[in-house]
């Protein structure tokens, strides 16, 4: 640990708090206690206890970083949280601040926000979620007008690209380039692979994604959550309400936000009734019967995203045959591999268990 004098002392707790961590914090706050909280598979997670100047008690909930990505994650989680809780407040867990520290030749980055006692056994309400979703994407306008992010974000720890485009399928295609990038980073190369993920940008998005601002089409950008799946749901112990967590925002098309809720992870989300329910206030856009597909499409980026997490997932074999579908289907190359159904879960409904499950069942 650095010099003792920059690390609060006299508190109760097992997580040492750096006083750069207080400091974000209203004037006047004194600590009670700071207590190791929660499982991530990226970060470490505290719960920090305070007394505010005018006596009121409250609690916090501190994310720590390192290493690849950490600073756009929690910069690119504040900045995004902020953003939500402009537009739907109680949505996200109000943000505080974020900051930075060093622990010996380590820095540490940090995001701050209030800290709800959530349960995460239980599903929403599926009316009053999609109602929330909705209303988000309703009202979260791109100050731009473009789509893209002021800042990086991150989709579990991988930092996307978020450049302002007026062109949605190129947006898309920034963000499906950085996966596959680390993708191929934690499992290497695969030739048939790589020509399907290369039909995949020249001509399956430009088709697919393109025909949304075309022939007289226009689709407006919307501020989604960008890691939203049962992970990262959960109803509040003392209020009932639902609250979602460690957004990873851009300025999108709406449907993107359901790219994750065809994965094989999915437990709840993939029931019909959450779309049908969101459909209800924002209707797929034009083509509509082409919503199946860009939900296809846009799940390969939670797929390729996981497989960069966890060298060896599955999910790099899923999102390829998805690939494959997708290429038979808008730009058909005669050198690809053909799609196989037996292996689309979609049509097999296979459910896989993600490593963060596999982490509670552990410690639960």
């Amino acid at each position: 640990m650095s010099d003792s004098s920059e690390w609060e002392v006299d508190i109760k707790g097992n997580f040492p708090l750096h006083k750069a961590v207080v400091k974000v914090m209203p004037r006047g706050t004194e600590i009670a206690s700071a207590e190791s909280c929660g499982i991530s598979t990226w970060t470490k997670t505290a719960k920090i206890s305070v007394i505010l100047e005018d006596g009121t008690r409250k609690r916090y909930f501190l994310k720590c970083a390192t290493g690849q990505g950490a600073r756009p994650l929690v910069e690119g989680e504040f900045h995004s949280a902020s953003a939500i809780d402009a537009v739907v407040q109680g949505l996200v867990p109000k943000p505080a601040g974020w900051g930075e520290y060093a622990n010996g030749k380590t820095q540490i980055y940090f995001f701050l926000a209030d800290f709800h006692d959530m349960d995460f056994s239980a599903a929403p309400n599926p009316e009053h979620l999609m109602s929330r979703i909705a209303d988000l994407h309703r009202r979260g306008t791109s100050p731009t007008g473009l789509f893209g992010f002021p800042i990086p974000t991150v989709c579990g720890k991988m930092e996307r690209t978020v450049i302002w485009e007026k062109s949605w399928a190129k947006s898309f295609t920034h963000q499906l380039k950085d996966v596959i990038k680390y993708d191929n980073e934690t499992n290497g190369q695969w030739v048939e692979y790589d020509a399907a993920c290369q039909q995949l940008i020249d001509g399956v998005i430009p088709r697919l994604l393109g025909a949304l601002q075309s022939d007289g089409r226009e689709i407006t950008p919307a501020l989604i959550h960008g890691d939203l799946w049962e992970r990262n749901i959960g109803i509040d112990m003392e209020t009932g309400a639902t609250v979602l967590f460690d957004p990873g925002s851009t300025y999108a098309h709406n449907e993107m936000e359901f790219g994750p809720w065809r994965c094989t992870w999915a437990f709840y989300l993939n029931s019909p009734i959450y779309m049908r329910l969101y459909q209800r206030h924002i209707e797929p856009s034009e083509p509509v019967d082409e919503w199946d597909d860009r939900n296809r499409l846009y799940s390969i980026h939670p797929y390729l995203n996981d497989s960069a997490g966890h060298a060896g997932s599955f999910s790099r074999q899923i999102a390829y045959n998805d690939m494959l579908y997708l290429c038979e289907k808008y730009a058909p190359l005669g050198c690809l591999e053909k799609y196989d159904r037996e292996k689309d879960v979609s049509v097999t409904g296979a459910y896989v268990p993600t490593d963060i499950e596999v982490l509670m069942q552990v410690y639960t």
